[in-house]
This record gives C-alpha cells, sequence and structure tokens, in this order.
C-alpha cells in the first residue's frame, strides 16, 4: 500500500505550534513543541528590527538628500576664501563653540578656505575683574589703558588663540595661530579717538604675505587681533575691523562676522524686525536715521570697507544659532542680514 507524502507549505513552517501530521508514522514530521522563551525573545527582536531598520534607513536617506542639495553651495564656494569673525555667544557657550569649530572644519573639508579671526570679550572681562580692573566701554569699542593692553595679549593670543587652535586640530582640522604682530600681518595706528580710548588701534596695513601658504595649503588660520604700530607699540584692534580688513586683503568671497544679535534690525526694539538683504546706500542710510548703533556700528562699518574692497558678499549673522555658519553659506536661508555692494 502507498501512502502519499504529505505536501508541506513554506507558511506552515513558519507556525512555531503547526502540528503536520501522516497516516504512516515514518513519514511524520517531528511535532513542533511549543517555543521556548529564548526563542519567542528572537521572534520578538526580529520584528521590532524591521521598523528599527526603517527608521536608521529613513535618517541615511536625510542625509544623504541635505548632503546632495548642499552640493551645488560647495562647488559655487569651492576653492574660495571665507573670512569668519568669532566671538560672542557663540564663544561663551561651550555647544555653540563646538558647534562652529564642527562647520569649520567641514567647510575646510569640502574645499572651502576658512579663515577664523577672533575676539575674545567676555575671557578679557574675566581676566580684567581677576586684577581688579573695571571693563569699560565706548561706543562699542574698548577703552584699553596700558595694563588693559597687557590683558588683552595675554588672554587673546596666549589663552583665546591656542585654545581655538586646539580644538580646531582636535575637529580633524589643521590649524595655525597668529596673531597681527606675526610677520607683521596686521601693522595698527592710533585710533583719532585715542585721548578717549586708549591703546586701541585701526588698521593701517595688511601683510598677507604670510596667510596665502597657509590656506592654499588647507589649513585653517586662526587670527588674534593684536597688532603693533610701526615703533612697536601694541594695540588692542576690533575684531570686527580686523576681520574686513584681512577679508579685503586675501580676496575672501564672503565675510562672515557672529553676533549676539539676530541681525541688523529695523526697529532695535522689534526681534522680528529682521532686514534679510541690505546694499551699502541701505545700511548707511540707517546709521544715519539711528536705526543702527551701539557695537553693531562697527560691525556693519567694517562691512562696508570690505565691500568697497572687493569682498563679494557681508554677512552679519545670528552665532547663537546652531550651524548658522553652514546655513549661512550651504543654504539659501540665512539667520541673519547679508550686505551687498
Amino acid at each position: 500500500m502507498l501512502v502519499a507524502k504529505p505536501r508541506l507549505t513554506s507558511s506552515s513552517s513558519l507556525l512555531p505550534s503547526t502540528r503536520i501530521s501522516s497516516p504512516d508514522p515514518k513519514y511524520a514530521r517531528p511535532i513542533a513543541t511549543s517555543p521556548t522563551p529564548q526563542r519567542c525573545l528572537r521572534i520578538a527582536a526580529t520584528a521590532a528590527a524591521a521598523p528599527a531598520a526603517s527608521a536608521a534607513e529613513a535618517a541615511a536617506l536625510t542625509r544623504v538628500d541635505v548632503l546632495s542639495e548642499a552640493l551645488p553651495f560647495i562647488q559655487r564656494f569651492k576653492g574660495k576664501t571665507v573670512v569668519v569673525k568669532y566671538g560672542g555667544a557663540a564663544m561663551k557657550s561651550p555647544e555653540l563653540q563646538s558647534s562652529v569649530i564642527r562647520d569649520l572644519v567641514l567647510l575646510s573639508c569640502v574645499g572651502l578656505r576658512p579663515v577664523l579671526v577672533h575676539g575674545g570679550g567676555p575671557e578679557i572681562n574675566s581676566w580684567l575683574l581677576r586684577v581688579g580692573v573695571e571693563p569699560q566701554f565706548r561706543n562699542g569699542l574698548r577703552v584699553t589703558d596700558a595694563l588693559t593692553m597687557e590683558v588683552v595679549e595675554m588672554v587673546l593670543v596666549g589663552k583665546v588663540n591656542k585654545n581655538l587652535v586646539s580644538l580646531i586640530n582636535l575637529a580633524g582640522g589643521t590649524a595655525v595661530g597668529l596673531c597681527g604682530k606675526d610677520a607683521r600681518l596686521l601693522t595698527a595706528r592710533p585710533s583719532p579717538n585715542a585721548a578717549a580710548l586708549g591703546f586701541v588701534g585701526e588698521v593701517s596695513r595688511v601683510d598677507a604675505t604670510v596667510l596665502h601658504p597657509i590656506i592654499s595649503s588647507g589649513h585653517i588660520p586662526v587670527i588674534a587681533t593684536v597688532a603693533a604700530d610701526e615703533t612697536g607699540q601694541a594695540y588692542n584692534i576690533n575684531a570686527d575691523t580686523a576681520a574686513g580688513e584681512i577679508a579685503a586683503a586675501v580676496g575672501a568671497e564672503k565675510l562672515l562676522l557672529l553676533t549676539d544679535v539676530s541681525g541688523i534690525l529695523a526697529d532695535r526694539n522689534d526681534p522680528g524686525s529682521l532686514v534679510k538683504e541690505i546694499d551699502i546706500a541701505g545700511v548707511r542710510q540707517m546709521v544715519a536715521d539711528g536705526k543702527v548703533a551701539g557695537g553693531m556700528i562697527p560691525k556693519v562699518e567694517c562691512c562696508v570697507r570690505a565691500l568697497a574692497q572687493g569682498v563679494h558678499t557681508a554677512s552679519i549673522i545670528d552665532g547663537r544659532v546652531p550651524h548658522s555658519l553652514l546655513l549661512e553659506i550651504l543654504t539659501d536661508e540665512g539667520t541673519g542680514t547679508m550686505i551687498t555692494g
């Protein structure tokens, strides 16, 4: 007597407690027992893996999409020099500082040539208070007597500059720390208001010779804005002003000033009145009308001077926003005000 072999389906094998019998015991498949706790865990893990994998794939696709959308901007700025003035809230917050440093390194990795010009106001204030000196300002500029100048140079060149160099190197970039005195990068002259401001200087000359080989080698210059005059007297130079002059000297495509505000406001009392884009004539009119005042004045003045000397665009951006540098350079949406020639 012939006994038919039972037909097995693929679906039946997926059911752990299904019993498949046969008229003849020798053709019978083993009876599956109830799954063990370990097997239940494996089944549950397999079921859970599908949505987890989907979420991971979606996140990966998002990153790829972002990179793809950034391609035209990367191509536009590849090989171009971008001067970034760094200070304010973005320097005080460790989280924002990390964001700025990583953004600089990323820009360098995709072919841009960033130059970092930094201040260090909060750090200077802290050290001045330690030696019993109360910081003073006039029209957004620090009043700098002989003792203050000594502290400024010590803090900016010896502490802040080298800390930034170290952070960039740790993030995977290669940074070179300089100040205005190195290779006569910046030559200073006394401010016209020297009687009131002390050793606050202006930039009389920029010699960017030392910067060109550093930039072309893919390194990131990090510049503290302490400089000397023709006699060797040290001066404190406003970092915004120095950044604008350096941007012009190296033929930068963009000048970016990180600030503690959202940008230029049409109404200083209304944070929602941000001016997204304005030309030189427009910004001069705002200064004349008193809509731009205080510490914003040296910022817009340095932007105007840089544009007049060939820099393509200058932006005053909100350094409190994470990745504000990338938003400004690699997207159509910025976080502040762009000034054009």
